[in-house]
């Protein structure tokens, strides 16, 4: 089964060209990292995949066509965590986790006892329950981010679509989060579709790696496979070395500076 399932998608803003002919498809229980430079496409993809906007082409989700899904419908089996929480209104954590149940309520109906177990497991395998009366602006970004994570599991969905999640979090956070990630996919067989900037955590993670350069996607496969210096230097314009890991089994990629040419 096909988790998510893309031909020839394309966006337009004005005459610039954001996405040329995606083709794609996803694995159900995948765990998929999508990567490449600045303003290359990846986050409008993404957004593209959940809903947020329109694009000409095919994009399939569970199987079914996403244009089949209300926004309601589509709420309870895809959860997107942005790169950031917004504080504007700052609820609870726990208020904030319960906003995931939102999409299996009826209109004007309270959570029941079931929603807040649910929410309260949720913050528990996030390891946020401590939380739960704090108020979101009072966190710091690594429990924020958690509590976003929460407020999606929350949701119960099937999809995952996360943008730059770790983004701005200091090592020993974006492992907890990434590792939040792989649990979710090992454990509940849920399907992580991520965007992310950093090679390294992408190559630990990722089941398959898609690079994305001008809009289009240049090749996806296994983390070895992406990661070559070859096909990284062409897309990002810079000389790269890579590193077998032997203790980690795991490629790694460095942008080399010039002084050391």
């Amino acid at each position: 089964m096909n988790a998510v399932k893309v031909g020839k998608l394309n966006l337009h803003y004005g005459k610039q060209h954001i996405l040329k002919d995606i083709s794609l498809e996803i694995a159900a229980g995948e765990f998929v990292v999508i990567i490449g430079p600045n303003g290359t496409g990846k986050t409008s993809l993404l957004k593209a995949l959940a809903g947020l906007i329109e694009a000409p082409g095919k994009i399939e989700i569970l199987d079914k066509p996403l244009s089949a899904y209300s926004r309601k419908k589509l709420a309870g089996c895809v959860a997107v965590v942005p790169q950031q929480a917004p504080i504007e209104f700052p609820f609870t954590v726990l208020d904030t986790v319960l906003m995931g149940r939102s999409p299996h309520l009826g209109m004007l109906t309270m959570e029941s006892k079931n929603d807040y177990i649910i929410a309260r497991q949720a913050m528990e395998f996030t390891e946020t329950a401590h939380l739960a009366d704090r108020r979101l602006d009072e966190l710091s970004g690594g429990e924020r981010q958690r509590v976003i994570i929460a407020r999606a599991i929350c949701q119960q969905p099937r999809l995952i679509l996360l943008d730059e999640p770790t983004a701005s979090l200091d090592p020993a956070h974006q492992v907890r989060i990434m590792d939040l990630m792989e649990r979710l996919r090992r454990e509940q067989g849920i399907t992580v579709v991520m965007v992310s900037h950093d090679l390294n955590l992408a190559a630990m993670y990722g089941d398959r790696l898609l690079l994305m350069d001008k809009g289009s996607i240049v090749v996806s496969g296994l983390p070895r496979q992406v990661l070559t210096a070859g096909l990284l230097e062409r897309t990002y314009g810079c000389r790269m070395m890579i590193e077998e890991s032997e203790a980690l089994e795991v490629v790694r990629a460095f942008p080399v500076p010039d002084r050391f040419y």
